[in-house]
Order: structure tokens, then sequence, then C-alpha cells
């Protein structure tokens, strides 16, 4: 194992890390993607846009038993855990908190279209990763593929404790114009349900106005599905076949009923027979997601094309759409297929997904990518991770790299958030954070960590950086919308009520001139006069 020096800001208490530590060992049979999306669009260096979280419990942090021999497509959800609000923070000797990498962010849209329509959120579609990541972070980037490893953090109002952030950050995304041609199947529902305006209307608009973006040498397939799927065109490229795709496009008509499964497992053999090698090769899946008829378990579904998923590296790309939404079906849909889900609401979004959201989640820096932080004993009493509940990686399967990660693509940032108490007067090393991922090409695995200390603590939440304050807003809100119907005592430590968050939200959209802020401000005010 070898490790490059990494510069100290003593000043934030934080290192960050520009080097690689590199793990030796087998090339992992996995298939690499790669390319941006649309030739058209405008760049940006943005991060993804998101339960009650469980508190973390301490585990064994010696180095882990060698992996098994053999294949393991282990699920990141460990079904049957406890409900987080009934686990109680549990101090321990090695203080280990471990998950794969989420770049979601349907859940705070989904939230933002719910309270636009004058609803509260059902706390069960509330990811708080996903408010979270929903916005723009500055964290330093990485030359190549990879990350960056940031920690910082600040106090709370609530005596001795603390949020701390950790951020992780892939380069900058390229230049459309040399990456490679894209190959990607469509599989749009086109059920009685997307006849409501805002969802058929929405999908055809969109594709229309990205086929025109797409690049001569980029290949689109187009699946639909009500009771019954059908490929509507097999996998064309775009040079000279513009007018083809418009006509299947603008045909597009609502019908029947909803067999989501149907759609999947078409939209995959399409793609397969589509599939072109050194393209970039995804399926993108354009639904409500509220399944009835057919197979309606994401698992059961995924599992049909787990050999395509697996053997071509196709993956899954969920784009959500319409006031009743299945969230909890197309989350698991993607979390399954090894892709990412947004939620859109107008005209203005579904640009930004298909525009700035689609091509980062297309081209990969890293696959299976997961996250270990160590708290320090000495320093740190308990602490709770915010969000990720369904992301939880076992402790000792950080370096298995069979076991499912996170994949994550250029011009991400994702971010974890941490509630830490520490011990009174403590002073010194309080965490450090390491990044594990797959290179998307070699295969190999790689490795970057970020230290935090103690005196990094001082400033307050409210008086820290910009940046904190927004994720630590997001975080607030989120907690709230979760816990609105159990006892308060599980919120985040130093939760300010709804109104008075709102205000910290509307200080902060000020300050730093952020629509995207601006936006989460309004939702808190609207949150708060509904309840």
């Amino acid at each position: 194992m070898e490790q490059h020096g990494a510069p100290t800001d003593r000043r934030h208490g934080r290192r960050r890390s520009r080097g690689g530590r590199r793990w030796g060992g087998a090339l992992l049979a996995l298939t690499a993607a790669g390319g941006l999306l649309l030739a058209g669009c405008s760049e940006g260096d943005a991060g993804g846009k998101a339960t009650d979280s469980s508190y973390d419990r301490g585990g064994d942090r010696r180095a882990p038993h060698p992996a098994p021999d053999g294949p393991r497509d282990t699920d990141r959800q460990r079904e049957g855990e406890q409900d987080s609000r009934d686990v109680a923070p549990e101090p321990a000797s090695d203080l280990l908190s471990t998950f794969a990498l989420d770049v979601d962010t349907a859940s705070y849209g989904y939230a933002r279209r719910t309270l636009a329509d004058g609803r509260l959120p059902d706390p069960s579609t509330v990811r708080p990763e996903e408010f979270v990541n929903s916005f723009r972070q500055d964290y330093e980037r990485p030359d190549g593929d990879g990350f960056t490893v940031t920690v910082d953090g600040a106090r709370t109002p609530e005596r001795d404790w603390s949020l701390v952030r950790v951020g992780l950050a892939t380069r900058a995304a390229e230049d459309s114009g040399g990456r490679p041609p894209a190959s990607l199947t469509f599989v749009v529902d086109i059920s009685g349900s997307m006849a409501e305006p805002g969802r058929l209307d929405l999908a055809r608009s969109s594709l229309a106005t990205m086929t025109d973006r797409l690049r001569d040498d980029d290949a689109v397939a187009l699946v639909t599905f009500s009771d019954e799927a059908e490929t509507v065109l097999p996998m064309t490229r775009l040079g000279g076949n513009r007018g083809r795709v418009h006509d299947a496009v603008d045909s597009l008509r609502p019908a029947q009923s909803t067999n989501l499964g149907a759609g999947v497992e078409t939209g995959y053999e399409t793609a397969v027979e589509g599939l072109r090698k050194g393209a970039t090769n995804r399926v993108v899946l354009v639904s409500d997601a509220l399944a009835n008829t057919g197979e309606t378990d994401a698992d059961t579904i995924l599992e049909r094309v787990s050999g395509s998923r697996r053997e071509h590296g196709i993956t899954l790309f969920g784009v959500g759409v319409g006031s009743d939404y299945g969230d909890a079906l197309m989350e698991r849909l993607a979390d399954r297929g090894d892709g990412h889900t947004v939620y859109v609401s107008d005209e203005e979004e579904a640009r930004e997904v298909f525009c700035e959201d689609l091509p980062r989640n297309i081209d990969l820096t890293a696959r299976d990518a997961k996250a270990q932080v160590a708290f320090e004993p000495e320093t740190v009493a308990e602490f709770r991770l915010v969000g990720y509940d369904n992301r939880r990686v076992a402790d000792e399967d950080f370096r298995d790299d069979r076991v499912d990660g996170g994949e994550v693509g250029p011009g991400h940032t994702v971010t974890a958030l941490y509630a830490v108490r520490t011990r009174p007067g403590a002073e010194g090393h309080l965490a450090t954070a390491t990044v594990r991922w797959l290179d998307p090409d070699s295969r190999a695995p790689h490795e970057e960590t970020g230290d935090l200390e103690t005196d990094a603590l001082d400033a307050s939440v409210w008086r820290s950086g910009d940046g904190l304050a927004v994720t630590a807003t997001a975080a607030y809100f989120a907690d709230a919308l979760r816990s609105r119907h159990h006892d308060r005592a599980g919120a985040l430590p130093g939760a300010p009520a709804l109104g008075r968050l709102a205000e910290r939200a509307e200080d902060l959209a000020a300050r730093t001139e952020d629509d995207a802020v601006r936006d989460l401000a309004e939702a808190i005010r609207t949150a708060d006069r509904l309840t």
C-alpha cells in the first residue's frame, strides 16, 4: 500500500487528499461505461441535486477478513433492519460508519412538488441524503478519475454536539465533443396515469429537444409500455435519421395500465440487441412508477435482466414524473440497477435533467464506490449518519470489492453529514474519512482519505462557510419532514423550528444569490405553513 502526501489546512482543521492510495489485487470483472451524453448542453460543475436516520453503532476497526472466493452481488439494503427511530445511540470502543455512495436527487424534487401542491410529503419518501446532495458544493476536485476528500464541521447549539461534513468530489465534466458515442434506450411509460399534464407531454418535449442535441454518431432506441411493452424504435443512429426519431417520439400517446416490469425487461432486451462496443450503453426509464399490472417488485424485475446488467454493464437512470409518484419503486429499481434517480415537475427541470444530470450520470469515473468514516474513540462519544439508510454497508465489507457500491460520474459531489457528540474537553484527532472505488477502465481499486481535528469545530453551524450552512439547512429540513409524526427528541441536535429554519435559508439565499437555495427557503416556508 502506498499513500501519497496531502497538504493539511490547519485553519480549517482538515486535509484534502490529492494523491492516491492504491491497493493491489486481482482485477475485478466489471464493465466500464464512459462518455458524456449531450453535445449541445451547457456544462456545469455541480453536485447531484435527495427515514429518520438511524444511529450508526461502533464497528470493528481491525483489518477486514480476506474476501471469500466467488461472485458476490450484495444488495446494499439490509432487509429486516430495525426501524431507525427505535435504535438508541450506543458508544463503542471503535466507531466506524460505512455506506455506498449515492447521487440520487428524486426525494428532494418530489418533496418540493408535493409541497407546491399544498401537501406535506409522506415521511417514507423523504431521504435526507438526497436533500443534502441537491446543492452545488465547492469541494476541491481531482485532476483525473477518482475523488478528493474534504472533511469539515461546526458546532450546533446543543451542548457537545456538532455537525461533521464529509465531502467527496469527482473531476469536472469535460467538453462532450471528445466523448465516446452514446447508445441510449429510452423506456417511456404511456399508461393512463401518464395522461396528466406534466407527465407524458413533458417526456415528449424533453426527448424531442434531446434528439436535436445529440451527435450524429449517437444512437437511441425507444420502448413504450402500458399493459404490454413494445419496441417502437430499435437502436438507431441519429445521423440521417432524426426525422424518424422525431416521428417515434411524436407518436407517444397514453394507453392503459402500467406494466412497468414488462417495460424494463423489454428495454434491456432492446439495449442488448443494440449494444455498441466502445459506446455508453444505458437504459433511461421515464415513468410515474405507479405499477399496477404484471410484476411490481423491484428485485424481481431487476433479477430478470441481471444478466444484461452484469455482463454488459448496462445501467439504469430513472426519471420520475407526476404528482402521484411511485417513489419507493423507482428508487429501488435504480438502486438495484446500478443507477440513479431524479424527479422532474416542469420543463425547466426536465431540460436540466436531460442536458446536465443525465450526461453526468452516464459517464463513469468510479464504480462500486463506498465510504468509511472512522471516528476517534478518545474524542467522540457517539455519532449519527444523516440518511443513507438503504446504502449502509457492513464495516467488514468496505474492502470487499464484490459488495455493491455506488456508481459516480464526472461533475458530481457527494456529501455525508454526521451529528457527532464529542467528549467534554476533547482535543486532537476526531475522524478519518476514506473513499474506495474501482477504476471504470482498469477495474483496479483505489482509496483517498481526509482527516478532521477537533479544533475545526470552533465556529457555529450558522457562522460557518456557506456550503456547510446550506448542507445543515437541507438536512434539518429533511429531518423535520421525516419526524413530524414522531417524537421530536429523535431530531438532529440543534434543530430550529421550521419558521426559524426558513429564515436561516432566506438569509443564505440572499448571501449566496443561489436560486437553488431560494427554492429551498420557499419549500421550508411552505412546509411551515402546512404544519
